[in-house]
């Protein structure tokens, strides 16, 4: 055998060894301590890349957790609120129906009457303008779709989510067709001599009917009116009148193509065209536009947007009586600017993950607005029940005020039920999984470690005993010298 002194090559080999094991054991080590398999990105660079983005994905699906949980605290507490402004609605109508019993009230029961609505429409105005969640204003207009309109006769209703702001530019409204009422005017004159005759007028409307035969002591102007005394006992909602030419004209309150009546009169003309016989009202008209250039349905005076920009925003037009016919081609009819600020939600670990909600404003000069009526109030905050007929055109805008604080609920109910409480389990879920996949792929196998552990403590121990040995074998030279 040879023997060499300057280069001890078993000692350089069992040291690489001996380094190589020491590697291990401290990198199994860290692995132990720390409970992850990858510690930096030379533990396994593809896997760090995945893990690291499921980090990501971890902490953003967690924040949007705590994001869908605070936003169900904000739709209750809205509800919470508007359960309120619905208590007082239901209040202002029952003063309503005591306020239209005329036979009994006097002017101070009625004064009285006013009086609590005033309060109660103070108390609506003040939870619109305090309601809050922390800093947050919820029912004051801020949280939804709002509108502004030039031009005559042009109403803004409402908007939606769907609706493109357009505070700056405004969206030009075009109306082609004017809405009408159903109608039906006699050909022939109602004459004294029908009248002593006996005669027999009737008009059915919506399965209601009035009807009023003459008696020898009336005259036209007094069928007139008895006739429309049997009209607004029965409920009916048309109107009668007597031209200047002695005709009678029935005509709907309502503008439309949906509402319709029938009339029937003993004479040929006065109102039916036959004797005796039912015939049906002129079909009123719905109204016809675009806005912004944008398709529209047209239902009575209320114009809605259908699609692009001006989808679900809501436009009423009523024309003035007895104004020009619109030009072919159609009219400008003024502007509508639409100030969108709906409230937006991240419920979502990504971009784009948001849904929306519009609350709108609940302040009484914003209720039950649109709403035909003898008395021309605009809005519940108008409202007066000092006389019958404002008494009874108050129960049409307070019905109204309460379909659509009702309809806001409902909203809010389905938006917090089906959006935000099922999202939030879906979040729940996805983070479980999310967390499972990163366990497996960074968590260390604590089993599996400490074999590993083992092993590398039991090889280091055994190069560091080889090492010693490969640095004796050098020594043996020295027997050569003796």
């Amino acid at each position: 055998m040879s023997l060499r002194i300057n280069h001890n090559t078993s000692a350089i080999n069992a040291h690489r060894n001996l380094l190589q094991n020491s590697e291990q054991m401290g990198s199994t080590l860290e692995k132990l301590s720390s409970g992850l398999k990858i510690n930096r990105a030379s533990d396994g660079p593809a896997n760090l890349v995945i893990s690291e983005q499921m980090r990501a994905q971890i902490a953003g699906l967690k924040q949007a957790i705590d994001n869908s949980e605070t936003a169900v605290s904000l739709v209750q507490t809205t509800e919470a609120n508007l359960s309120e402004v619905n208590k007082l609605l239901i209040n202002i109508r029952q003063l309503a129906i005591h306020a239209s019993n005329e036979g009994v009230n006097d002017e101070t029961m009625l004064q009285a009457d006013q009086a609590e609505i005033a309060n109660a429409l103070s108390s609506i105005d003040r939870i619109a303008k305090q309601a809050q969640f922390g800093q947050k204003k919820l029912l004051d207009g801020t949280n939804g779709a709002n509108g502004s309109v030039t031009g005559e006769g042009l109403e803004f209703i409402s908007a939606s989510l769907k609706t493109v702001d357009s505070r700056d530019t405004g969206f030009e409204v075009v109306v082609k067709q004017n809405a009408s009422k159903a109608f039906v005017e006699g050909a022939a004159a109602l004459t004294e001599e029908m009248v002593k005759r006996g005669e027999t007028l009737t008009i059915i409307e919506n399965g209601k009917t009035a009807s009023y035969t003459t008696g020898e002591d009336d005259t036209v102007e007094t069928t007139i009116k008895n006739f429309m005394s049997e009209v607004q006992k029965n409920g009916l909602n048309v109107n009668v009148r007597l031209t200047d030419g002695g005709t009678l004209v029935v005509e709907h309150k309502e503008f439309g193509s949906a509402p319709n009546f029938q009339v029937s009169s003993t004479s040929a003309g006065v109102l039916s065209q036959q004797a005796g016989q039912i015939q049906s009202s002129n079909v009123g008209q719905d109204i016809k536009g675009t806005i912004n250039g944008e398709s529209a349905v047209g239902k009575g005076l209320v114009l809605t947007g259908s699609s692009g920009n001006v989808q679900d925003l809501v436009l009423k037009f009523t024309p003035k009586a007895g104004e020009a016919a619109i030009p072919e081609g159609g009219q400008v009819v003024g502007q509508v600017y639409v100030s969108q600020n709906s409230l937006k939600f991240q419920v979502g670990g990504n971009y784009g993950q948001t849904v929306g909600m519009n609350i709108r404003d609940v302040s009484s000069s914003k209720l039950g607005t649109g709403k035909d009526n003898m008395s021309r109030f605009k809005a519940l905050s108008d409202i007066d029940v000092r006389g019958f007929q404002g008494a009874q055109d108050t129960l049409l805008l307070v019905d109204q005020a309460i379909n659509e604080i009702t309809s806001t609920r409902g909203e809010l109910g389905a938006f917090q039920k089906n959006t935000l409480e099922s999202n939030l389990q879906n979040l729940r879920v996805a983070n479980e999984n999310l967390v499972s996949s990163e366990s497996v792929l960074r968590d260390v196998d604590m089993a599996s470690e400490m074999a590993s552990f083992t092993r590398n403590q039991i090889m280091t121990e055994s190069a560091t005993a080889m090492l010693a040995q490969a640095n004796q074998a050098p020594t043996s030279v020295l027997r050569l010298l003796q």
